[in-house]
């Protein structure tokens, strides 16, 4: 049965966890809570959850992926390719059950979430935006129908919710994003200007390619191809029809210029540039329209003097440490798409498939640091053929390693009094060192990473050299995804060992096993070596 927090008469205004905002990552983080049975609320301006969905991506197809179908029955394994759900225990809360669209309607998530948050029955008070957070002892909110909560801990899910607008003089002046029409009836035979050369600014010129006269997208920087970069949040080739129009000459351009300045000139737009692979060359183009299309930043001026948050990344992320806590206020954490402060534009925490995992993280963090929870772990015996067999059984089905590609990882220390592994999985790699899970251990971290340079090489081009699977001597030169493992003696680093990359993802080969348990064995030697020293 769903309790009612939406209540008046609710009597409990303080609460040890608050949560601001009932969207995926306000949801996920109030599932464990209410899976350890703490005592938290999640605060949501909406009447519902999943609100930032009604209205965005603005044409209406999320660009998180929904492969239904895998061949596999591992539902580890499936999460990699199942970009929407969040995590339970309950198989009936998969995104895949909603829709069965590979791009889905944003509309079909908004249901999703509303039904996870039901069925789990997560405690939420909807209808209460927080205008203001101070703090004392306590954190102190105050609602826009003025009522008060308090907290020990404070978790902001609110996500990057105000547009973020670029140092350009009269940008003011143009149309954004987030309001603009995307009726094309309204752009019939215009000229249109779209800054931002990301996800948005190509998903807004598919939206006018049927009647716009010319469509220009701008910004200093070139264009960056997800399927080149492996970071899903670059330019995604279900956004990039503009492309074709443009190296085939058909009036559309790429523009890669500074934007010195925009003006109204009766009722057109007179912008100035600056070309960036032309010496600076300089021009002023009119247009019929302008349209900001620059991305999200957080909205920090809900905090007053008391607990007002460290910003960084030009101001559009929250600082934080390594356990996502603001590195300026105690007890003020950050969960979701505000979280890819830590690997921005690396891995995927600004998305579901990455921040969901990291949800998981810091409630074990959560646990550990304030309810003194042991962060959860296996045994395993200290002897290189089992270590060896639960690495490779690990990297062929996660999918938290998998999606959180060199941020997060599996962590192995050793015992050697009782010749004993504790196996703890999915921790931040930069929060390991200074945890307590290490303290005067000799330990492993595995990952799955991407090459170095991956980047750089064009991964349809058949003269690149890749590594055949049969060449072992030089798997440290893998530039595909694959995975890694480090060796650490009082928090120093030793070695690492990279198992081969595979077209198929498959590190289950000899090539793959042999050199791994080899790799235990040599390190398992130094480690009793050292202790019988």
């Amino acid at each position: 049965m769903k309790t009612n927090f939406n209540d008046s008469s609710q009597p409990t205004t303080h609460f040890e966890y608050l949560i601001i905002g009932a969207g995926p990552s306000g949801l996920q983080m109030g599932y464990y809570l209410e899976q350890s049975k703490r005592d938290y609320l999640i605060l949501e301006s909406g009447k519902k959850a999943g609100t930032f969905f009604n209205k965005f991506p603005r044409r209406r197809k999320l660009i998180s992926i929904n492969k239904r179908y895998t061949g596999n029955e591992d539902p580890d394994f499936n999460l990699r390719h199942d970009w929407n759900s969040l995590l339970s225990d309950d198989q009936s809360l998969l995104f895949k059950n909603y829709s069965k669209r590979y791009f889905p309607d944003p509309d079909d998530l908004v249901t999703y979430l509303n039904d996870y948050a039901d069925t789990l029955n997560l405690k939420i008070k909807y209808n209460t935006p927080i205008i203001k957070i101070g703090r004392t002892d306590l954190f102190t909110l105050t609602s826009a129908n003025a009522e008060i909560y308090t907290c020990k801990y404070l978790i902001i899910a609110t996500g990057v919710s105000k547009p973020y607008l670029p140092a350009i003089e009269g940008i003011d002046l143009v149309e954004n994003y987030t309001n603009v029409s995307v009726d094309p009836e309204d752009f019939i035979d215009q000229k249109v200007l779209i800054i931002g050369k990301g996800n948005s600014g190509f998903e807004m010129s598919d939206i006018l390619m049927d009647t716009s006269s010319v469509i220009h997208v701008a910004g200093p920087e070139s264009i960056k191809m997800a399927w080149k970069t492996h970071y899903v949040g670059h330019l995604r080739a279900l956004n990039n029809n503009l492309l074709d129009t443009y190296q085939l000459k058909s009036l559309n351009a790429i523009l890669d210029v500074h934007i010195d300045k925009i003006e109204k000139k009766n009722d057109k737009f007179l912008v100035s540039y600056r070309f960036v692979r032309a010496d600076e060359a300089k021009k002023d183009v009119e247009y019929d329209r302008v349209i900001a299309c620059t991305g999200f930043s957080f909205d920090s001026s809900l905090f007053d003097m008391s607990c007002n948050p460290n910003l960084t990344i030009n101001d559009r992320f929250p600082e934080q440490n390594p356990e996502w806590q603001s590195t300026n206020i105690e007890h003020l954490y950050f969960a979701g798409v505000l979280m890819h402060m830590r690997d921005f534009k690396k891995s995927t925490s600004g998305f579901i498939h990455g921040f969901r995992y990291n949800i998981r993280a810091l409630h074990h963090m959560l646990e550990l640091k304030n309810h003194q929870v042991a962060w959860p772990y296996t045994s395993i015996p200290m002897v290189p053929q089992k270590l060896m067999e639960t690495v490779i059984k690990r990297v062929n089905s996660t999918s938290a390693l998998w999606q959180q590609f060199g941020f997060l990882g599996d962590l192995i220390t050793l015992n050697e009094n009782n010749k004993e592994a504790q196996y703890y999985k999915e921790i931040p790699i930069d929060y390991i060192p200074n945890s307590e899970l290490v303290k005067d251990m000799d330990y492993f971290v595995l990952t799955l990473e991407y090459g170095p340079n991956h980047d750089q090489l064009d991964p349809f081009d058949v003269d690149v050299i890749r590594i055949n699977q049969s060449a072992t001597e030089k798997t440290d030169d893998s530039h595909y995804l694959h995975p890694v493992l480090r060796y650490y003696t009082n928090n120093e680093f030793v070695k690492e060992h990279h198992i081969v990359e595979n077209l198929e993802n498959e590190w289950f080969h000899k090539v793959h096993t042999e050199p791994l348990e080899l790799f235990f064995r040599e390190m398992i030697e130094e480690v009793s070596a050292s202790y019988s020293s």
